[in-house]
């Protein structure tokens, strides 16, 4: 009896699990297919738009670009070249082990070009405009905006979806490019100061290291972030319910899962290109 007693809340418990991990796999499949319907709905729009009357508003994007991109150079600036100083600083102090603190330049360009440029950019503008634009789509669902705009005939994918996305994908990897430049020229400022190099010959063997493959890696990563973040941001937003409270759950959950899909995909990125 005493070990019957004791075997029910155990079974009960990993029902519970089970119940849990079922419904939270089911919630994330059907997130995924949501925003890959919106990835594929704005594209329609972006496309098509001309040809039903109905374009995807230059103004709008130019507005998203404004917002995303130019009012963020400054909080990029100031991380791209923290991220450069530090790079510098531990370059040449784990080189110096082998005498090899010259070669230095190798490990900076790379690790900026390649790694360290998309992945903070696109973090901070997770943080920053995933995040507000979760909570300006949430807001809108609740106050049932977007219901008139569907009652008014206007797509709401076409007027709040695309124009984010679109500015997103162009303004990240011009963030990402404004990145590198500033992370290498901070990096430079160091190099030369600790190891006497001037900027000239700094800039000679960055050049010298760096092709266009390296550029091109970072950028489409970036790119690739973009879209996520904007289509995580768009998939929470859309889906809040619960009034204020509701609304910050979205907007947390928001950056939550557009920073692990960031980290993610650089992952697989890395590991497919690589291969």
């Amino acid at each position: 009896m005493a070990t019957g007693t004791q075997s029910q809340p155990v079974r009960h418990s990993i029902g519970d699990l089970l119940e849990w991990i079922g419904r939270k796999s089911v919630g994330g499949v059907a997130a995924i297919g949501f925003g890959a319907s919106l990835l594929g709905e704005s594209l329609y729009w972006l496309f098509a738009g001309y040809r039903r009357r109905q374009p995807v508003r230059l103004p709008a994007v130019a507005s998203e670009m404004m917002e995303i991109g130019i009012r963020a150079v400054p909080i990029v600036s100031v991380l791209a070249a923290t991220i450069g100083v530090m790079l510098a600083i531990q370059g040449i102090h784990t080189l110096k082990l082998f005498g090899a603190e010259s070669r230095v330049t190798i490990g900076i360009a790379l690790s900026i070009t390649r790694e360290f440029a998309p992945l903070i950019t696109g973090i901070l503008i997770a943080g920053r405009s995933g995040s507000a634009l979760a909570a300006r789509l949430g807001t809108m669902t609740i106050n049932q905006e977007v219901d008139a705009l569907r009652v008014m005939g206007v797509s709401p994918v076409r007027f709040l979806v695309a124009p984010p996305l679109v500015a997103m994908i162009v303004m990240l990897p011009a963030l990402t490019f404004w990145a590198d430049l500033v992370g290498l020229f901070g990096a430079g400022l160091y190099v030369s100061l600790d190891l006497g190099i001037s900027l000239h010959g700094y800039a000679d063997r960055v050049i010298d290291v760096l092709s266009v493959d390296d550029l091109a890696h970072g950028l489409t990563k970036s790119a690739l972030f973009a879209m996520l973040i904007t289509l995580i941001g768009v998939t929470n937003g859309a889906g809040v319910s619960g009034g204020a409270e509701g609304l910050g759950r979205a907007t947390t959950r928001s950056v939550v899962q557009a920073i692990a899909a960031i980290v993610i995909a650089d992952m697989l990125f890395v590991f497919v290109v690589t291969r």
